[in-house]
This record gives structure tokens, C-alpha cells and sequence, in this order.
């Protein structure tokens, strides 16, 4: 019988609502958005990030001035146990991710690998 693909993803999707890394980051990201002044911080943090990866994207170049906006606010956002307990809550939960992403492609990396030996 075949596995259904999509009902085993929603599986995974329930796992990772209630494993520790997601619901640290839940309680890590409850924790800035109840504090104005880490909320804010992070917020423009998010902001100037999203702004330079725009501008990267579409192949624009980023200024002496940007880079140093964003170094002055990376180093608030430092300063700040919140928003580094966050940040740090929302890195542990991307490796959680690359890794089940490897164990999601390793059936594929496994069949090209075999063809091209």
C-alpha cells in the first residue's frame, strides 16, 4: 500500500508544533512581542534585514551608510537578552529544519546518486 505523502507532512507538522524547539520559540517570540522596547528593536532589526536582502536580490548594491545602520541595530538588538534569546530560539529551529529537509531529500539525493555512478 502506498504511504499518502501529504497526510504523513501533516504528521510532521503536528510534531513540530509540539516539539521543544518550536514551542521554545513560541515562548521566546511571546516574550518580545509583550516587550515594547524589544519588540521594537526586533522589528527594525527584521526590517533592515529584509530591506538589504531585497536590494541584494535584485542585484542593487548596499551602501557604506546601510551597512552601518545595520551594524548599529544588530548591536542594539544584542544588547537586548530577549531578542538574543529569540534570535538564538529561531536559529536552533532552522537547523531543526535543514535537517528534517535532509531527511525529507535523502530518497532523491540516494537516486541520483545512484545514477550517476
Amino acid at each position: 500500500m502506498a504511504t499518502n505523502l501529504y497526510d504523513q507532512a501533516y504528521e510532521l507538522e503536528k510534531a513540530l508544533r509540539t516539539s521543544e524547539e518550536f514551542l521554545n520559540l513560541k515562548k521566546m517570540y511571546e516574550e518580545v512581542e509583550n516587550d515594547e522596547t524589544a519588540k521594537s528593536m526586533f522589528d527594525a532589526f527584521r526590517n533592515v534585514q529584509m530591506e538589504l536582502q531585497q536590494k541584494q536580490m535584485s542585484g542593487q548594491n548596499i551602501t557604506e551608510d546601510e551597512v552601518m545602520n545595520a551594524q548599529a541595530i544588530a548591536n542594539q538588538v544584542q544588547a537586548n537578552q530577549k531578542v538574543t534569546q529569540l534570535m538564538q530560539a529561531e536559529q536552533r529551529m532552522s537547523e531543526a529544519i535543514g535537517e528534517l529537509n535532509k531527511i525529507i531529500v535523502k530518497p532523491l539525493d540516494e537516486l541520483y546518486g545512484m545514477m550517476n555512478k
